[in-house]
């Protein structure tokens, strides 16, 4: 078991950063990819980023790419998302999300597929 508790959110203007993190309790954390998803006013969730379980595989979505960077450190349970260069259609509910195993790129990118999720955080972005 995994519980995952997501804090950092916040609101920002245009243009300002904003550092999310991820909390994770249970000994196996190191053996679990994360991601995170996101998911905005009258919209679907999407994903954001991921970074497998040995931090050898790190991808983004496009719409984030080259200003979000996903982190992790295991030795503190913990996953990190830094977002700099933040935009209103930025804002939205972040969450985290863990799969166990040796999950492909294509299964860390899913909602579905993921084995536990947070509760979420609240990022907006006043233009």
């Amino acid at each position: 078991q995994v519980q995952l508790v997501e804090s950092g959110g916040g609101l920002v203007q245009a243009g300002g950063s904003l550092r999310l993190s991820c909390a994770a309790s249970g000994r196996t954390f190191s053996s679990y990819g994360l991601s995170w998803f996101r998911r905005a006013p009258g919209k679907e969730r999407e994903f954001v980023a991921t970074i497998s379980w040995t931090g050898g595989t790190i991808y983004y979505a496009d719409s984030v790419k080259g200003r979000f960077t996903i982190s992790r450190d295991n030795a503190q349970n913990t996953v990190y998302l830094q977002m700099n260069s933040l935009k209103p259609e930025d804002t939205a509910v972040y969450y985290c999300a863990a799969v166990g195993g040796v999950a492909t790129l294509a299964t860390l990118t899913r909602a579905d597929a993921m084995d536990y999720w947070g509760k979420g955080t609240l990022v907006t972005v006043s233009s």
